[in-house]
């Protein structure tokens, strides 16, 4: 038999800053959008307690990581979810659900990542977040070693560039922005990593993330922290990426909104 013709996946990653309170409108950007797979963070609920049954009506099968009241992430997906793996290797007493990777559509390695945040500087949470890169460094060296297609995609919680935020010196005193927030993240991208969305999208200034405060959206006060970063063998396969703004926009949003990649496999 010839080989099958390759097929076009959307693939998509969203923080949703409480799956249960943003459920309409995530159901209504899965309609319309209609991505193939979704890597999902900051759930804020427990496996138990998330709405399990609305997202499956739409077709998607789901596997997710929670935790109660903080963090939790999840993958949606169009097709059978196999080998799920939650939590990041490399520290066992380390409770906190960010990270959890499964293979779809048969040969796609995806990981929805929820990095940590590290505010205030100076305290054991900007310790947590730089030990918690190098594990993610660690894992990604791992997986790379394979030459298999994998997407990591996420809210990486750093603006990497100048030109990812309407005003650095805002965010001088941020974690964020510190440079070895900025130092480790480039670290990721050495392994041999491309951002799917710079792919496509050179044009500085293009955000994902605006805060509830200040009017930042209506400003365009913005961050570029959510990422798509793809393995060669993904890369090789990119087509397209962009950001749908169209959520943020939307009453009771999150602050973050879609950034998305299209691959043929």
């Amino acid at each position: 038999m010839p080989p099958s013709p390759p097929r076009k996946i959307k693939l998509a990653t969203w923080n949703v800053n409480s799956v249960r309170a943003r459920l309409p409108n995530v159901l209504a950007w899965l309609k319309e959008a209609r991505p193939d797979v979704v890597l999902l963070q900051e759930l804020k609920c427990v496996d138990d307690a998330f709405p399990r049954l609305e997202i499956e009506e739409l077709g998607y099968n789901l596997a997710s990581h929670g935790q109660k009241t903080y963090n939790g992430v999840a993958i949606l997906s169009k097709s059978p979810i196999e080998n799920a793996a939650p939590g990041l290797p490399g520290d066992d007493g380390d409770a906190q659900a960010r990270y959890l990777e499964a293979t779809v559509f048969g040969r796609l390695r995806v990981a929805s990542i929820y990095l940590p945040n590290g505010n205030p500087l100076g305290s054991e949470k900007f310790t947590y977040k730089l030990a918690w890169i190098n594990r993610l460094y660690a894992q990604i060296k791992r997986g790379l070693a394979d030459s298999e297609m994998r997407i990591y995609g996420g809210d990486y919680n750093v603006i990497a560039k100048d030109d990812d935020v309407y005003d650095p010196r805002v965010f001088k005193d941020d974690a964020l922005l510190q440079p070895e927030s900025r130092a480790r993240f480039r670290a990721l991208l050495h392994l041999g990593l491309t951002d799917a969305f710079r792919a496509f999208n050179t044009k500085p200034h293009q955000y994902s993330y605006w805060d509830y405060q200040a009017g930042a959206w209506q400003k365009d006060h913005g961050l570029l922290i959510d990422f798509l970063l793809a393995s060669p063998v993904a890369a090789d396969a990119l087509v397209n990426a962009g950001i749908d703004k169209g959520p943020r926009g939307q009453e009771k949003a999150s602050d973050h909104t879609p950034v998305w990649c299209e691959l043929s496999i």
